[in-house]
């Protein structure tokens, strides 16, 4: 029986390669949505948004936090370049709990100097993070 077909993953920040497998299959959050990307996929390149990347290996999922950036698939291949990217044990939960609730209280406070895109791409940034983590408990459907 034939070994199923494999897509190998690179993920890539400016610092380091963070990931780089042979994967059954990723879902990843595009600019326009979430994304699902097989093995002969058709070419593609797409802007990502902050969130979480599934990858699923052998029947394992991984959850690996991402902030913006883009990727670029082919049908043996997918580069997910991105400004931060962590895998799930290199994640310090109180860490990214301390920076939800930070940027959680700047979107509430609501006053002029408050920056609402960057509190909300921190707070979106701490939530991929404790998801990619596996804290499931702060509404990370949002993502």
């Amino acid at each position: 029986m034939a070994a199923a077909p494999k897509i190998k993953l690179d993920v890539v920040t400016p610092e380091k390669l963070v990931y780089s497998e042979q994967v059954d299959l990723i879902e990843a959050p595009a600019i326009d949505g979430l994304i699902g990307i097989w093995p002969k996929h058709a070419p593609l390149v797409t802007a990502m948004k902050i969130g979480t990347v599934r990858v699923v290996k052998e029947g394992e999922e991984t959850q690996i936090a991402i902030s913006n950036g883009f990727m670029e698939v082919q049908p043996d291949q997918i580069n997910l370049v991105v400004r931060t990217a962590e895998l799930p044990e290199e994640i310090d939960i109180e860490r990214a709990e301390a920076a939800r609730e930070r940027a959680e209280e700047k979107l509430e406070k609501g006053h002029e100097n408050v920056d609402f895109a960057r509190a909300e791409a921190a707070y979106d940034r701490a939530l991929a993070r404790l998801k990619a983590a596996g804290h499931h408990d702060h509404g990370y459907d949002r993502l």
